[in-house]
């Protein structure tokens, strides 16, 4: 048994040898297909590699057969990059495709802007695929545009080793250190010209404003962001844009991934860190997008004035906390934040807010979510310590807190602190649905010293809160609904829209919805 079994095992290895010897193939005579006729390789960053996009090709006949040969147009001096059915080149030759089969053919793309024109920003680069050639040859077009950019980043030794940024002395004396670098003087105004690329944490230096122009676009490398040490501060001051699409003098924080793709992806980059100690940071028509948190704002400056003042900010897409503060003095107006892995707000450890016309909502569909849109601490537990501070005033006037869990406000408060807030003209989502907080009067809401006029758990029609569409319908309950002393201390909407003579509540004035 075991001899006949080796006989037929041998007899159809020769058998199947045999058919590989009879293997015929012919050329392809022009008559390919492809998935895409034009491939659009999106924005990328002067000399930073681009993602890699692919298409198909296709051969419809019963025939096998062989594409002499495939290259780019421009040859070896172009700046795209092929990898046909497993082979990486700018010019492969003899690539064969079964009959009724198709291969891949995957393409990248790396340029120096400086090498394809001296005045210009972007510039909008092309190349061609040619299958074959002579009569028979045929075409896929490459697109790319190349964006020039300021680039930042750590200093690089001898040694190899990359300079870093001291955060001090961890809980066994040891010095934490983060990749990053100090903006020396003439990096410390960034403008709307060029974008600006971050890799590691810039920090601004001690005594020194780093100062945002209107316009300007600045894109964090993974693992990135801006550090604001002691005595120093951070003013990024957009204006009002013409066309709310564009944004184009909107300030916006986002990752350095330009593909469409990664548009709307969170956790891309760290943070926007401003340090204990800092002082005197103004936020003005900003979008911070896709950070692990987009504002981490720790401590105080000592005064009595707000240490950090946001208005017309929005903050989308973080992967933990959009605004997270501990023992702050936060002053805020027109600020929307929505789509966080945990909280979109996190006042922990105490402190002094005030929140005129916000959005703080939270629609997160990446993954599970056990906190709410806004949980509010005087207390923040670390390791078995618990440390405590006074939260000396929470005040909420005509915002919406909403989302799409039952219950989108918690409070964590400890007796050994002062807890103290208010929340008046406010829809809020608090559907207590199994009576956890029925006897917590933390949650009374009908002690109008703690709430007055508040309208609980009735949908505030959003346009599009999953997108960060925020902006509100005029039949939502919060049109008309806001205290028109706060409308007056904030007469103009995050759009610019006057709000004065009927206030709604939230960053938005209410719009018709299209059918």
């Amino acid at each position: 048994m075991k001899q006949l079994l080796f006989i037929l095992l041998f007899i159809g290895l020769i058998s199947f040898t045999s058919c590989r010897d009879d293997f015929e193939l012919e050329p392809s005579f022009g008559a390919l297909e492809f998935s895409k006729d034009t491939v659009y390789l999106d924005t990328v960053f002067t000399n930073i590699g681009s993602s890699t996009y692919s298409f198909k090709v296709y051969n419809r006949r019963d025939q096998d057969i062989s594409i002499p040969s495939i290259q780019l147009n421009q040859g070896e001096s172009s700046n795209f990059r092929l990898n046909v059915d497993g082979v990486a080149g700018k010019t492969i030759n003899d690539i064969n495709i079964l009959a009724n089969d198709s291969i891949f053919v995957f393409v990248e793309v790396t340029a120096d802007i400086q090498e394809l024109s001296q005045d210009q920003l972007s510039f909008l680069y092309t190349d061609q695929i040619n299958f074959d050639t002579g009569a028979n040859r045929q075409q896929v077009e490459l697109v790319s545009l190349v964006q020039d950019a300021h680039f930042l980043f750590p200093e690089r030794f001898e040694d190899g080793s990359t300079e870093t940024l001291s955060l001090g002395l961890d809980e066994e004396g040891q010095e934490i250190q983060i990749d990053g670098f100090i903006l020396d003087d003439e990096h410390l105004t960034f403008t709307s010209g060029k974008p600006y690329v971050i890799y590691g944490f810039a920090g601004v230096p001690s005594g020194e404003t780093l100062s945002i122009e209107a316009g300007a676009r600045v894109h964090f490398h993974e693992n990135s962001g801006i550090i604001v040490s002691r005595d120093a501060s951070m003013r990024a001051l957009g204006e009002v844009s013409a066309d709310p699409e564009l944004m184009e003098n909107e300030i916006i924080f986002e990752g350095d991934r330009l593909e469409p793709e990664f548009s709307e992806v969170p956790g891309q980059w760290a943070a926007i860190w401003l340090t204990q100690g800092s002082t005197n940071h103004r936020f003005d028509h900003v979008t911070i997008k896709n950070s692990t948190v987009g504002i981490l704002m720790d401590s105080n400056d000592g005064t009595d004035q707000p240490t950090l003042t946001l208005k017309n900010t929005q903050i989308y897409n973080s992967a933990n906390v959009g605004l997270l503060a501990r023992t702050a003095f936060i002053d805020a107006e027109n600020v929307v934040i929505n789509n966080s892995g945990q909280v979109s707000l996190n006042l922990s450890l105490g402190g002094r807010y005030n929140f005129r016309h916000c959005t703080f909502a939270n629609y997160w569909r990446n993954g599970f979510r056990q906190f709410p849109a806004v949980l509010i601490e005087n207390n923040l537990e670390a390791g078995e310590a618990l440390f405590v501070a006074d939260l000396v005033e929470a005040n909420f006037s005509n915002c919406i807190i909403y989302g799409n869990e039952s219950i989108e406000l918690i409070f964590n408060k400890v007796d050994e602190a002062a807890f103290n807030y208010k929340f008046e003209n406010c829809l809020l989502r608090f559907n207590d649905t199994s009576n956890r907080f029925v006897d917590n009067d933390l949650y009374d809401f009908e002690n109008t010293d703690l709430f007055e006029k508040i309208i609980l758990n009735d949908e505030p029609l959003f346009l599009d809160a999953e997108v960060n569409q925020m902006i509100i319908s005029n039949e939502s309950p919060a049109d008309a609904a806001g205290n028109a002393t706060t409308a007056n201390r904030v007469p103009f909407d995050i759009l610019g829209k006057d709000r004065t003579q009927s206030p709604d509540l939230g960053a938005y004035q209410s719009i018709l919805f299209e059918e």
